[in-house]
């Protein structure tokens, strides 16, 4: 069953509510015992990066999903924040972080971006996937989603990239190695665009 960490740092109801419409049953993670039999799992974010890790770590979950997800490969899809802490560490805090992808959370390079208001990123761009990913059948031709964020994930192993978008530069949007997946935009406030990615991953 496809589960959501609930640690306080999410949109829950929203993915809850899209879930709903695709006819998918979705359960809620509020502690380690929730993510026992989890056959997928969503993990969310949003704010800070720090004070998404510190949530995590103190939510009681982490050694269960290092377990589930390094041991037992249960599939996984960071959203945003999420996504950003499935790094090594980010430019806009001090803590670590999951480590589960060789990758650095940097922050925009305002000297490049042409607009006003530089940061946040905020509002609909183009993704770009790469190579056919399986996360974004039916959205090779056009494929818009909601972004809110200033700092970008920077792979070392370009391999790990499976979409970009570009703000200022290009920057990797959607990561994957192995069973980890990892989003920077929202797709829960990116209407059909975000049930089609949501779905696929149901699928995985």
């Amino acid at each position: 069953m496809i589960t959501i960490i609930d640690y306080g740092v999410g949109n829950i109801n929203s993915f809850l509510n899209v879930y709903r419409r695709l006819d998918i049953t979705i359960r809620v993670a509020k502690n380690a015992n929730d993510l026992v039999g989890a056959s997928k799992i969503i993990l969310p974010g949003v704010g800070s990066f720090d004070y998404a890790m510190q949530r995590l770590n103190d939510s009681g979950m982490r050694e269960k999903l290092d377990e589930q997800v390094l041991i037992n490969k249960v599939p996984v899809i960071g959203i945003c924040v999420g996504m950003q802490m499935m790094g090594n560490y980010s430019e806009e805090g001090t803590e670590e972080g999951l480590k589960w992808i060789d990758a650095s959370i940097n922050k925009f390079d305002e000297s490049k971006i042409n607009i006003h208001t530089k940061l946040p990123h905020m509002g609909w761009n183009d993704v770009i996937p790469v190579n056919n990913h399986f996360l974004f059948k039916g959205l090779e031709n056009e494929s818009l989603f909601y972004f809110l964020h200033s700092y970008y994930f920077h792979c070392n192993n370009k391999e790990n990239i499976i979409a970009s978008s570009k703000y200022g530069e290009e920057f990797a949007c959607a990561i994957n190695k192995e069973n980890i997946y990892g989003i920077q935009f929202h797709p829960e406030k990116s209407h059909h665009y975000g049930e089609i990615l949501l779905h696929n991953f149901a699928k995985i």
